[in-house]
């Protein structure tokens, strides 16, 4: 059985404007967007989605206040992934002579979660929506 990711969608970062940019998209695309604040700041997203019939075609965040954001490099590709063995061997054949930044766990939001950069500079992110119940 060949297992099959269920998304990889590129994700963008903002230094404080990512509802503003991820609305013009929004509105470019004719879809829907979906923004989630920072808990102590609503005016930055912690993550913003456009998506259309259910479908996530972009997704971005805010930095953290005070990080900065260098254009060509405020981009990364984010692989949903459809089990648990699935992440676990995508993270670690990206990884390969790459920097991790955040190793493989169970996050809050319902996800197992990894990030890191790869040998060539891409920063991938990986998540796996854990099963609910």
């Amino acid at each position: 059985m060949v297992e099959r990711m269920n998304a990889v969608t590129t994700y963008l970062t903002f230094g404080g404007n990512a509802r503003e940019a991820m609305s013009f998209y929004a509105a470019c695309l004719g879809a829907e967007l979906q923004v989630l604040p920072f808990p102590d700041d609503n005016e930055r997203a912690m993550h913003a989605c456009v998506s259309r019939n259910g479908v996530s075609l972009l997704m971005a965040s805010d930095t953290m206040k005070g990080d900065a954001v260098q254009a060509g490099s405020n981009f990364s590709i984010c692989i949903g992934c459809d089990s648990m063995e699935e992440i676990q061997r995508l993270f670690a054949a990206f990884g390969v002579d790459g920097q991790v930044h955040m190793p493989l766990q169970d996050m809050f939001w319902g996800a197992h979660y990894g990030d890191l950069t790869d040998q060539f500079g891409v920063r991938w992110l990986f998540n796996y929506e854990l099963p609910k119940g």
